[in-house]
């Protein structure tokens, strides 16, 4: 049976109104839900307790302090300089002839004591002009006692005579000037003999002074004239330090015939021959009258004695050679109630970092009449007891909180907030 498409009902005409609703609750629903939540969680904001802000506590530096001393100092000099002899000499003959002998120790480095024998010249040719002159001068005396009795036998027949003359002719009767020309003939010879002798003494070749030598000339065999050289010597008794010291560094120093009687004290260090440990003693003896070329430093003249350690008073002390290159400390004048400051302490040019009695940092301007290479002597700014502060700091400020590693960590107050002073500042 075919049913009739007409008399069928119309659903979607008359559903329509409420699906169009429901659509609109769907959407309409969460976002009132969320809505609501975001206005209570405004209202939850604004209406909540809020906490004060406090500013957060101080963290204290950990640094290293050493407490301030006041005494006398001694304003100590560092300088470099080279080791030269005090007493130098180049020996030549004073006659000719042919080297006969050689001391074993005439060699470079050998010793000599003054007087000790270094080289004999033949002395054949001297011994025999020294019997020649011995000859002359017994002839000169023979010839003057023949005189003398001459002059006897003319005195006898003046007064025989009994004649008088006056003046040179009384002279002449009497026979004096021949006897005064026989006079000088014997002084003539005397003198003639003592030269030869002496020529003779001088084929020994004798030290001068406590030597060693330097370098020798000569061999046995060679013939020598006063013109050549046979050795060099230096003296043991004392060598010369010459020191290159800046000039506004003069002042510190005891210098002789200038501003003491006896000059600065001076160590003198060869660290690379002795040690770091080891060092001579020696004394400023003068200052050059004038500078360096090239440096423009003042030059000191220093004296070591028994450079080679000699005596029996140095014996087991260093050696100092010739021409080292070494390091001398100077000790100057005294200064009174100064500190004494590592230079690495120092902050700027004339700052220092201070740890005070409340815990916080001090930046200090010092007066430093006295700056060393390695330490500054401070006279005014610093008071006894009070606590240098020995660790580096990346960014200092001052009144920043420190403390040490021996104590526990301070009870600072709070840092205050930034613009408002730090309180006792």
């Amino acid at each position: 049976m075919k049913e009739d498409n007409n008399s069928m009902p119309n659903l979607n005409a008359t559903d329509a109104p409420a699906t169009g609703s429901r659509r609109w609750l769907v959407v309409l629903l969460p976002a009132l839900v969320v809505l609501g939540g975001i206005v209570i969680a405004m209202m939850l904001v604004e209406t909540a307790p809020r906490a004060k802000r406090e500013p957060a506590p101080s963290q204290a530096r950990l640094v290293e302090v050493q407490p301030v001393t006041l005494g006398d100092s001694v304003a100590d000099i560092e300088a470099m300089g080279t080791v030269v002899p005090a007493r130098e000499v180049v020996l030549q003959p004073q006659v000719s002839g042919e080297v006969l002998t050689i001391s074993d120790e005439l060699v470079p480095g050998g010793r000599f004591r003054k007087g000790e024998q270094l080289l004999r010249i033949d002395p054949a040719d001297y011994e025999l002009a020294v019997r020649q002159r011995e000859s002359e001068l017994s002839q000169a005396q023979s010839n003057l006692k023949i005189e003398q009795g001459q002059q006897a036998i003319a005195r006898n027949e003046f007064e025989l005579l009994g004649e008088s003359t006056a003046g040179e002719d009384n002279a002449l009767m009497l026979r004096k000037p021949q006897l005064e020309s026989v006079r000088a003939s014997v002084a003539t010879a005397q003198a003639t003999l003592e030269r030869a002798r002496l020529d003779l003494a001088r084929t020994r070749i004798r030290a001068p002074f406590n030597a060693i030598v330097q370098s020798r000339e000569v061999n046995t065999g060679t013939r020598v004239t006063p013109v050549s050289k046979l050795a060099t010597l230096i003296g043991t008794d004392r060598y010369w330090l010459e020191l290159s010291v800046p000039v506004d560094q003069l002042q510190w120093l005891e210098i002789p015939a200038i501003n003491a009687g006896q000059g600065s004290a001076v160590r003198v260090y060869d660290e690379a021959a002795w040690g770091p440990d080891k060092f001579r003693r020696g004394r400023v003896i003068r200052l050059a009258g004038d500078l360096e070329n090239e440096g423009r430093m003042a030059r000191v003249l220093v004296a070591v004695d028994d450079p080679l350690a000699l005596q029996p008073e140095h014996a087991g002390a260093p050696v100092l050679l010739l021409n080292s290159y070494v390091r001398a400390v100077i000790e100057g004048r005294t200064l009174s109630n100064v500190a004494r400051v590592d230079r690495a302490l120092l902050r700027g040019e004339d700052q220092v970092w201070l740890m005070g009695s409340d815990g916080r940092l001090q930046i200090r301007t010092v007066t430093i009449p006295f700056r060393g290479p390695h330490s500054v002597l401070v006279s005014e700014g610093l008071a006894a007891g009070e606590r240098l502060v020995v660790t580096d700091l990346s960014a200092p400020v001052e009144g920043m909180a420190l403390r040490t590693g021996d104590s526990e960590t301070p009870a600072l107050p709070r840092e205050p907030p930034a613009g408002q002073p730090v309180p006792g500042s």
